[in-house]
């Protein structure tokens, strides 16, 4: 017999609570021992807070004490992971346990894949990310035009995965060098990251992660 690895006996350390909102199909899971023991997955569009809480509640009530909350930080939708961490930091305060983030691409495959991350980030830019055993080895980088993701796109080697429906335009031209499979960050799989200590790039104090500065008005004479 096998004497058990420096990873599984991390794993088996700690309960973790997941939360993951960054898109239109949020989840969350817990962890506990070596394994996912419950997870829920639900449409967060218009109504992620009325569905996040009430689901939080229905998981924790008969759970084990959390010792690591861990969130995905984006990208995605800046509300929605906003949502995620605030969540968390009440809960953080309530168990005094371990609060950390991680890139939500990094959720969106096994941490044994390699795969390539792509996603719409509005005012006609895209962000990319290469995830290789968990961990974001290249961004989530921003890319300033739809010219500049196809270039990028002529370089993937890894399987190809975004988050939402891409423009049917932009998913033909993306279709030449490649499958591109539709697929959401999912909570199991920060859950796993979390309790391996895999791919955390924040602890503490969260924030989302910015593909650009964020714009501010600022008023005159200022």
């Amino acid at each position: 017999m096998h004497p058990p690895t420096v990873e599984s006996n991390r794993a088996k350390m700690k309960t973790v609570l997941a939360l993951e909102t960054s898109s239109d199909f949020a989840s969350i899971a817990l962890w506990q021992g070596s394994a996912i023991i419950d997870s829920a997955t639900f449409a967060s569009k218009r109504s992620l807070s009325a569905d996040l809480f009430p689901a939080l509640e229905n998981m924790l009530k008969a759970g084990p004490a959390v010792h690591r909350i861990v969130v995905g930080l984006g990208p995605g939708s800046y509300a929605g992971v906003r949502i995620g961490i605030a969540a968390a930091l009440g809960l953080q305060a309530v168990w005094n346990c371990e609060l950390v983030g991680i890139p939500s691409a990094a959720a969106m495959g096994a941490p044994s894949e390699t795969f390539s991350v792509i996603g719409d980030a509005r005012r006609g830019t895209w962000y990319y990310s290469k995830v290789s055993g968990g961990i974001c080895v290249e961004g989530p980088e921003l890319l300033g035009s739809e010219s500049e993701l196809l270039q990028r796109a002529a370089r993937f080697q890894n399987a190809l995965r975004c988050a939402e429906a891409l423009p049917e335009p932009i998913h033909k031209q993306l279709a030449a060098f490649g499958a591109v499979e539709s697929r959401a960050p999912e909570a199991a799989i920060l859950a796993q990251l979390a309790a391996l200590e895999i791919g955390i790039t924040q602890r503490h104090d969260l924030e989302p992660i910015y593909l650009r500065e964020p714009h501010i008005t600022r008023a005159k004479g200022t």
